[in-house]
């Protein structure tokens, strides 16, 4: 199989994170996380448009509302908030708080977290300073609309990649530190999650040192992909065996998350990392064509 891997243009962010396709707007959402800062690449204009959100210093992730096209809701520091944002202006707004997470814990953060197949939140936590590979004072939740957040798992280290595959009424999650991905069993109607079991370790790929596995994604056949952090690749993988199916090969080392996307939904896009002084093109967003495979759109967050 041949895929090319091609450079958005003018799409670099320090610490690209969260991407989101949106299929109304033909839009991929994504974040510079530790910037505030939050990005649309329009598919039609391939142009991105930037914003940074008002007296905030983190975006760990972007989700559209549903039925409000200029709100977003977006993990800034331990709180979700509802940002007002028209995919244009340079500034964006903090209008609300949506629900807060560890209020007594001030050293985490949010990080990773997407909508499931029915519009619920899943995400979580994860220490923001000091060493973060070998903290565990994360966790991991689920939230919908009129309710409070609900804790699925404690003692996350990372809470990194979320996907679901409805067909095979699996939740797969990433707790980075863990170096592994797990399986969850889904009750869709509900969102309800358990039965952990994991199903690929990335300890045992390479042997100078464990791959550090970050964000997620599905195909529509139910295979995961999954970038690694510290490792330049993102591995397409059969849940059911844990046979590494495929490698793509991304021309810089912090690749950070995945998403289908583009207007037949079979373009990967995959963003990446500048941390501690990468070479170039570190913290560009890619688009991976040819993988012959097509995903699901961002879902939107109802609230």
């Amino acid at each position: 199989m041949s895929y090319k891997v091609e450079a958005v243009p003018d799409s670099y962010a320090a610490l690209g994170e969260g991407p989101h396709w949106d299929v109304d707007r033909q839009s991929l959402y994504y974040v510079d996380l530790e910037s505030a800062g939050i990005n649309r690449y329009d598919f039609k204009q391939n142009k991105v448009y930037r914003a940074k959100i008002e007296g905030e210093i983190f975006a760990s992730f972007i989700l559209p509302v549903e039925n409000k096209p200029q709100e977003f809701a977006v993990g800034c520091g331990l709180r979700t908030v509802i940002v007002q944002w028209d995919g244009v202006s340079a500034v964006a707004k903090v209008t609300r708080t949506l629900f807060e997470v560890q209020p007594d814990l001030k050293e985490n953060r949010l990080n990773d977290a997407k909508t499931d197949p029915n519009g619920r939140f899943y995400g979580g936590t994860m220490a923001a300073s000091g060493d973060i590979f070998t903290q565990w004072k994360g966790e991991l939740y689920s939230w919908q609309a009129g309710g409070q957040p609900n804790a699925i798992r404690s003692k996350v280290g990372i809470s990194n990649g979320l996907a679901w595959d409805v067909k095979a009424k699996k939740f797969y999650f990433i707790d980075t530190n863990n170096h592994e991905v797990l399986a969850y069993d889904y009750n869709q109607s509900t969102g309800a999650v358990s039965n952990p079991k994991v199903i690929f370790d990335l300890r045992k790929i390479r042997p100078e040192g464990p791959l550090f596995p970050d964000g997620m994604t599905v195909d529509t056949e139910g295979n995961i992909y999954v970038a690694t952090f510290n490792g330049g690749t993102v591995f397409k993988v059969n849940p059911s065996t844990g046979k590494i199916l495929l490698e793509i090969k991304i021309p810089t080392t912090q690749i950070t998350s995945v998403a289908f996307g583009g207007p037949n939904l079979d373009i990967l896009y995959v963003t990446t990392a500048n941390k501690f002084d990468q070479p170039k093109p570190a913290g560009t967003t890619f688009q991976v064509t040819g993988l012959n495979a097509k995903g699901y759109a961002g879902v939107n967050l109802k609230i």
